[in-house]
């Protein structure tokens, strides 16, 4: 059985609440945390917490997700926003199979 946000968290209002009571937690909290773990990682990279949603769109889409889901989970409006996920890489293109391979 799916348990619900709140009642596995006990908060109504936020996913990711914040220390405070009936708060959230900030954009730039999160930047905080996402540094930390890249300076634990010893990560060197510059990378943001875009890069993790960018590569997070960019995975599914690799692994056949509809882009029409990844446009909803994403929060995007216009599938053209969407679409810059779409940029085609040279692995993708060598697992395309042509259907007449399929004949012979």
């Amino acid at each position: 059985m799916v348990k619900k946000h709140k009642e596995i968290e006990g908060s109504e209002d936020w996913l990711f609440p914040g220390g405070k009571k009936n708060s959230f937690l900030t954009e730039r909290s999160v930047q905080k945390v996402f540094q930390v773990a890249c300076d634990k990682a010893n990560i060197k990279r510059n990378v943001s917490v875009y890069t993790l949603r960018h590569s997070f769109a960019t995975h599914l889409l690799e692994s056949g997700t509809d882009i029409r889901y990844i446009q909803k989970l994403l929060g995007h409006s216009s599938s053209k926003t969407t679409e810059i996920y779409t940029h085609v890489s040279k692995n993708s293109i060598r697992k395309i199979r042509s259907p007449l391979d399929d004949i012979f």
